[in-house]
């Protein structure tokens, strides 16, 4: 599948036999198999396809793998039909082999999803080249909510297309703070592309079908189980540039898709929350073993972008009145005792510089509102040119 004038059309890339293999194996294998994978990887698709779901001895290469479970699920189950009926809504199925196919997804090994079940316009390969996943706690603070929607809508203002899974608390927050931007989002289920899971969510997936990318390796139909969830998740890991844990207690789902992330290369980042909330224990510990930490958007984009292309402005404390006058002058303030008046004599010894230059400079800091003469003494003003005039 393609991408032509803003619609995606069907190309042959992939030979018929080899996709409603694929389609039947999306149905009967639980995401992330390895070892349906290695079988794929050795004898093909369509030899595995029509080996697991017909009837008959096991194959070799099945023996000891219960093939009758897979037998099972393929009863009935009529690919053509299904192809048909994601098509008539909007959807399709992407394989390995196809141009729109995300080739990053191949680090995965024989964990490599067999096909994606995709809805949405827009191609999924191009999208993915320029993805961010944005993930965390599902019971979330305000904190965190605000945290994922801001991030997420300041990476889709900066052309970033922001990934997450759906799912309530900062994933939602993320897809939605895209959204507010005008930006692209993309959303990765545990369940079939066709279904709306958490219901509670049912609007923003629709949103997010209608505006960007709906991905899922279960065929239509399917619902999601604990699993599922954690499978999901790798995906999302091999998908992204770099994976952003806002929230996340110590047995978070979001941590495995920073931990997958790391170990496929990727850059894990961290959003530090309060040490006194539960909910930002495992981001903690997340940056301890060496994720980046970073607050904003701008962050992130220079960690995931290309080297020099999208740098971060450099962060600094506020510059005050007093750190812009010149290093004798500033010698000659720092003489001055915080209480009480003193002769030009006294500050030129203290600050080390000659009587004349001292009075100078004192001459100097009183025009600029930072000290007093009374008499033949000199103090510093009441209120400082730092507080009430600036420069």
């Amino acid at each position: 599948m393609v991408a032509v004038g803003g619609e995606v059309v069907p190309t042959d890339d992939v030979a018929d036999g080899e996709r409603l293999a694929r389609v039947v194996l999306s149905r009967i294998v639980e995401p992330g198999d390895e070892g349906v994978g290695r079988w794929v990887r050795d004898y093909g698709a369509e030899v595995v396809a029509r080996d697991l779901g017909r009837a008959g001895p096991a194959p070799p290469y099945a023996r000891g793998r219960g093939v009758e479970g897979f037998r099972g699920r393929a009863r009935g189950f009529e690919p053509e039909r299904v192809l048909d009926g994601i098509a008539a809504g909007g959807g399709r199925f992407v394989c390995p082999g196809d141009r729109e196919w995300p080739t990053q997804l191949d680090d995965l090994g024989d964990a490599r999803p067999l096909g994606l079940w995709v809805r949405g316009r827009p191609d999924l390969r191009l999208w993915a080249l320029r993805s961010v996943a944005v993930v965390g706690a599902r019971a979330c603070t305000e904190y965190g909510a605000h945290v994922a929607g801001t991030l997420a809508a300041g990476l889709a203002r900066r052309g970033w297309i922001v990934a997450s899974g759906a799912a309530y608390g900062v994933d939602s927050a993320a897809h939605r703070g895209a959204l507010a931007a005008h930006g692209a989002t993309l959303a990765v289920l545990a369940c079939g592309v066709d279904r709306a899971y958490p219901p509670g969510n049912t609007e923003l997936i629709g949103r997010i079908a209608e505006q960007g990318l709906l991905l899922a390796e279960l065929a239509p139909g399917e619902h999601p189980t604990r699993s599922r969830f954690i499978l999901r998740n790798r995906v999302i890991a091999a998908l992204t540039r770099g994976t952003v844990v806002v929230e996340a207690a110590l047995r978070s789902g979001s941590l495995s898709t920073a931990r997958q992330a790391r170990a496929l290369g990727r850059i894990t980042m961290g959003v530090p929350g309060p040490v006194t909330s539960g909910v930002s224990d495992g981001v903690h510990e997340l940056l301890r073993d060496g994720a980046e930490v970073v607050t904003d958007a701008a962050q992130v984009a220079e960690l995931v972008g290309r080297i020099g292309e999208e740098l971060g402005p450099a962060r600094r404390g506020p510059v005050t009145a007093r750190d812009r006058l010149p290093p004798s002058t500033a010698r000659v303030l720092e003489a001055l005792p915080g209480r009480g008046s003193v002769d030009c004599a006294w500050v030129a010894r203290v600050s080390g510089t000659e009587r004349d230059e001292a009075l100078g400079r004192l001459y100097e800091l009183q025009a600029l509102g930072f000290v007093e003469r009374t008499g033949g003494t000199w103090r510093l003003a009441v209120c400082s040119s730092e507080h009430s005039k600036g420069w």
